[in-house]
C-alpha cells in the first residue's frame, strides 16, 4: 500500500514538476556510485522513471508524442544524475583559476548536459514501445544499459560512472564482471531495479519484482562463490615499489620545484625495503602519469641518477612526457629504465583527455577563449595502439595511462595477455572530491573483468595493488605521502568475459529482447 501510494507521486506529477522529479530521481540514483556506494537508492530511483514514464505516456499515443515524452524525462534524469556524479571535474579548472575559472560552469553544467542526451535516446526508445505489463520494466532496464554502452563508445568514449560500477565497490557483488563485463553488470543492475516497480502493482507486475530480487540473490551468490573458490592469495616472485609523491599539480610543474620534485621521487624510491619477503627479489620502481617534471630523454644526468638508484636486475617505471619526432608534438607517455639507466621502451598514451590533453572541435571553442587544462609548447599526440612493456624481470605489463583504465577495451592487447595491468596516473588534478575515488574503482574493475592483477601509481592518490579478483592487497589514500611495497600478485586463469565476454552479452541481450517481444505478443494478444 506505502510503495502503491509513493508511485502515485509520480504518476499524478505534470509538467515542470516531472521534470523535476526526474532529475531528483538522477541525482539520488549518482549515490549509488562511489565514494557512496549506496547502491539500494536505485530500488527508488530506477521504480521512479518508470512510474514518471507511465504518467507521462498516454494510451494510444502516437509514437511522435512517446518518443518526446521519453527523451524528456531520460534527459532530466541523465542530467541530474551526471550533475550530481561529476561535479568535482570543477576542481580541475581551479589548478590555474586566473586563467580556466571562468569556464567551471561550461564544465560542471554542459558536460552532464551533453551525456544525458544518451539517457534520453535510451529512454526515448523504452518509450516507444511503452505499455502496461512487466515487459516496459524490461524495455527500459534495456535502454538505460543500452545508452551506457552507446556513450562508452560514440566520439571518444566516455564510459564514467556506468551503471555497473554501483556494484563497484561491493566486491561480491561485481564478481560478475568476469562473466559478462561492466556493461553486462550495468544490464543487471538496471533489470533488478527496474523490475522493483513491480511490486506496485498486482499480478504480473509482482512476479517482476520477485524475479528482480532472486537475480540480486544470484548475483550475490555467484560473486560470493567466486571469491571463495579463489583461495588465498598468491604472489610472483618480483617486488613492487609504488611510490605516492603527493605533489600538489600547482607546484609540480614550476621551473624552481623541478629538481625538488625529482630528488623527492630518487629519496623515496631509496627508502628501506618496508616488506621482509621480497626485499632480496628483483624490484620494479613504478613512479606515476608524468612523473618527471621535465623531458627526461634530454636529462642525461637524471637517466644517471636512476641508475645509482637501481639494481642490475632492478626496473624504473615511470611515466613522463615525450617529445615526438615532429616539432612541437608531445606524447604522455610510460617509460621503461633498466639498472644502466637505458630507456628499454615506452608506450604513448592513445587515449587522451578531452579539454585536457586536446581540444575537441578546436578550432571553433578556440575562437570563443576556450583552452586545453594541460598547458605545453606544443600539441599532444595519441599513440597508435595499446601494447605490452617488459621489465627487466618479471611478467610484461599493460600501460593504461590515467583515464584509459575506464575503458574496458583498453585492458586487452594485440601482444598477448599481461601478467599485470599496470595504471599510472595523475589525479591531483580534482583534489580530495569523488573523482579520484571513482577512478580507482573503475580502474580495479579491470582486474575483475580480465583476472589479472592491477597496479595502480597516483601521484595524490589512490595507489594501490588489487589481485585478479579484485581485492585490494595495499593502498595510500588521498593526500598521503608514501611507498607501497608488495610483491606481485599471481593472475588467475582467463576470465569467460575475456575469452568470450561480447559472445556472452550479446546471447544475454538476445535472449532479454526475446523476451520483451513475448511479452508484446501476450499483451496484444490479450487486448483482442
Amino acid at each position: 500500500m506505502i510503495l502503491q501510494r509513493l508511485s502515485h507521486v509520480f504518476l499524478l506529477a505534470f509538467g515542470w514538476q516531472r521534470w523535476l522529479l526526474a532529475a531528483l530521481g538522477g541525482a539520488l540514483a549518482a549515490l549509488a556510485m562511489p565514494p557512496f556506494g549506496w547502491f539500494p537508492v536505485l530500488a527508488l530511483s530506477f521504480p521512479a522513471l518508470v512510474w514518471l514514464l507511465d504518467g507521462a505516456i498516454a494510451p494510444g499515443a502516437r509514437l511522435a508524442a512517446r518518443l518526446r515524452a521519453g527523451f524528456v524525462l531520460g534527459w532530466w534524469f541523465g542530467f541530474g544524475f551526471h550533475l550530481a556524479g561529476l561535479w568535482w571535474i570543477g576542481r580541475a579548472f581551479l589548478v590555474d583559476a586566473q586563467l580556466h575559472a571562468w569556464m567551471i560552469p561550461l564544465a560542471v553544467l554542459l558536460l552532464p548536459a551533453g551525456l544525458a542526451i544518451f539517457t534520453g535516446l535510451g529512454v526515448a526508445l523504452a518509450a516507444a514501445v511503452w505499455r502496461d505489463g512487466w515487459g516496459r520494466l524490461l524495455a527500459l532496464a534495456l535502454a538505460l544499459a543500452g545508452a551506457d554502452a552507446l556513450r562508452g563508445k560514440v566520439l571518444s568514449g566516455f564510459p564514467w560512472n556506468t551503471w555497473g560500477y554501483a556494484f563497484g565497490d561491493m566486491l561480491w557483488l561485481a564478481q560478475p564482471a568476469a562473466l559478462v563485463g561492466v556493461y553486462g553488470l550495468g544490464l543487471l543492475v538496471t533489470l533488478m531495479f527496474c523490475s522493483l516497480a513491480g511490486f506496485a502493482e498486482p499480478g504480473g507486475g509482482r512476479r517482476a519484482g520477485v524475479a528482480g530480487v532472486l537475480l540480486f540473490l544470484a548475483v550475490g551468490g555467484f560473486g560470493a562463490l567466486r571469491l571463495t573458490q579463489a583461495g588465498p592469495p598468491t604472489s610472483e616472485p618480483l617486488a613492487l615499489r609504488l611510490v605516492q609523491p603527493s605533489v600538489p599539480q600547482e607546484e609540480k610543474w614550476k621551473p624552481e620545484n623541478r629538481s625538488r620534485v625529482f630528488a623527492t621521487y630518487l629519496e623515496m624510491s631509496t627508502q628501506p625495503w618496508m616488506d621482509a619477503g621480497g626485499g632480496d627479489l628483483p624490484r620494479v620502481v613504478i613512479w606515476p602519469e608524468s612523473a618527471v617534471p621535465f623531458l627526461l630523454t634530454n636529462e642525461p644526468g637524471a637517466l644517471s641518477a636512476i641508475a645509482r638508484m637501481l639494481g642490475p636486475e632492478d626496473t624504473l617505471v615511470t611515466g613522463a612526457v615525450r617529445q615526438g619526432e615532429v616539432a612541437g608534438s608531445f606524447y604522455n607517455s610510460v617509460f621503461v629504465v633498466d639498472g644502466e639507466g637505458t630507456i628499454r621502451d615506452a608506450y604513448d598514451k592513445v587515449r587522451l583527455v578531452p579539454f585536457g590533453e586536446f581540444l575537441p572541435f578546436g578550432d571553433w571553442l578556440e575562437a570563443i577563449g576556450l583552452t586545453k587544462l594541460v598547458a605545453t609548447p606544443g600539441e599532444f599526440r595519441a599513440g597508435y595502439r595499446h601494447r605490452l612493456l617488459t621489465p627487466v624481470t618479471g611478467p610484461a605489463m599493460l600501460p593504461l595511462i590515467c583515464y584509459e583504465a575506464i575503458f574496458p577495451e583498453a585492458a586487452t592487447s594485440a601482444d598477448g595477455r599481461p601478467g599485470w595491468i599496470l595504471n599510472v596516473t595523475n589525479d591531483a588534478w580534482f583534489g580530495d572530491t569523488p573523482g579520484p575515488v571513482q577512478h580507482f574503482v573503475q580502474a580495479r574493475m579491470r582486474a575483475i573483468e580480465q583476472g589479472v592483477p592491477v597496479v595502480r601509481v597516483a601521484n595524490t592518490g589512490i595507489s594501490a595493488v588489487v589481485d585478479a579478483q579484485g581485492r585490494v592487497r595495499a593502498r595510500l589514500g588521498l593526500g598521503q605521502q608514501g611507498v607501497i611495497d608488495l610483491r606481485l600478485p599471481s593472475s588467475a586463469p582467463p576470465t569467460v568475459y575475456s575469452r568470450a565476454g561480447v559472445l556472452i552479452l550479446s546471447l544475454l541481450v538476445t535472449v532479454l529482447l526475446g523476451l520483451l517481444l513475448v511479452s508484446r505478443y501476450v499483451g496484444y494478444a490479450r487486448k483482442d
